[in-house]
């Protein structure tokens, strides 16, 4: 079987996606991207941890990032290039029942997009509050609150360097992380 050699605009847009320096926190790496939703397509990962060993108790989310190409275009996408995002991070039982958090955290994407001058249109998504409850018998042993933010939109351009780096802001906010260079209050609820 002959071998596809991909489209221009398409290589422009992994070819922008090289060389980028993540804050350390975010462990990025590529992982298989998926099958049928478009002819081309990349998708990286992150593990937002303090820990550059990944210590488990360090763990402040996880995050992806899918770049899904299609020469045809898509009705939905209004263009040859869609960015998926997803971010998803445990949260305090106080902020996870704040009625304002799907909100607000559905701003820091758009607000990140901004700050990194990242052109898009057909921005849309959904902001989850997961509510898990852990039992032994019949006593409630934990409970556990997971935000999770699912996100596409379309790109003005091919290069979409910006949008990566945009990503990355927009996981690190969801996963409780101050702007890059700021230190961060720990995650634990312990008496200061």
């Amino acid at each position: 079987m002959p071998q596809i050699e991909a489209p221009a605009e398409f290589l422009t847009a992994l070819e922008s996606l090289k060389g980028h320096a993540f804050r350390s926190e975010l462990h990025v790496s590529q992982i298989p991207p998926p099958a049928k939703i478009a002819p081309w397509a990349v998708a990286l990962q992150a593990e937002i941890n303090d820990s550059a060993s990944l210590d488990p108790d360090s763990y402040r989310g996880n995050a992806r990032f899918v770049l899904l190409y299609d020469p045809e275009g898509q009705p939905a996408w209004d263009g040859t290039i869609r960015i998926v995002a997803y971010a998803n991070a445990p949260v305090e039982s106080d902020m996870g029942g704040d009625p304002l958090l799907g909100e607000v955290s559905w701003t820091w994407l758009a607000e990140s997009l901004e700050a990194r001058g990242a052109e898009y249109h057909n921005l849309t998504g959904t902001v989850t509050r997961n509510y898990n409850e852990t039992f032994t018998g019949m006593h409630m042993t934990d409970s556990t609150i997971d935000l999770e933010v699912r996100a596409s939109w379309s790109p003005d351009y091919a290069d979409v360097s910006a949008h990566l780096d945009a990503w990355a802001d927009f996981a690190a906010s969801v996963c409780g992380l101050g702007p890059d260079g700021v230190a961060a209050l720990p995650r634990s609820s312990g008496a200061l």
